[in-house]
């Protein structure tokens, strides 16, 4: 399980530093790609194929189905933690989640997310405020 939340700095060269109770699960390699609300979604291997193979079957013929194929698929890149437990961003994945050098990374259970730490901290204001609402849509999907 991927779990927590935690505070790291990019390097100059675009590193980050992979929590260390995240590093087993992805230290057999991991895949980085654009997320949703300008983070970045990192999975491990198992865990992308699984999502991959559901995404290239989603049917061709509907226009949000190749645009978020191409999202996921076309954006992904494949990462390796280094000797220190860091992986390296690509710098179009860094432009897309506007990540300079303060970042936070958010264990989701099956992914991490990367998140510019200014952008988490809006994100995470406003969802807490609607948190109510969240719940009452979440309970009628049996949540």
């Amino acid at each position: 399980m991927l779990l927590g939340e935690y505070k790291h700095n990019l390097d100059s060269k675009g590193r980050l530093a992979v929590p260390a109770k995240f590093r087993k699960k992805l230290s057999a390699g991991a895949i980085i790609t654009r997320g949703l609300d300008n983070c970045l979604f990192v999975f491990g291997s198992k865990e992308w194929e699984t999502l991959a193979r559901k995404l290239i079957s989603l049917p061709l013929g509907q226009s949000n189905s190749r645009a978020f194929v191409r999202l996921m698929l076309a954006g992904a890149s494949d990462v390796l933690l280094d000797k220190q437990g860091r992986i390296l961003i690509p710098d179009y994945l860094r432009k897309y989640a506007a990540l300079k050098k303060d970042a936070v990374i958010a264990g989701l259970y099956s992914r991490v997310e990367i998140w510019d730490e200014k952008n988490w901290e809006r994100y995470k204001k406003k969802t807490e405020g609607s948190s109510d609402e969240i719940a009452e849509k979440l309970g009628e999907l049996g949540v």
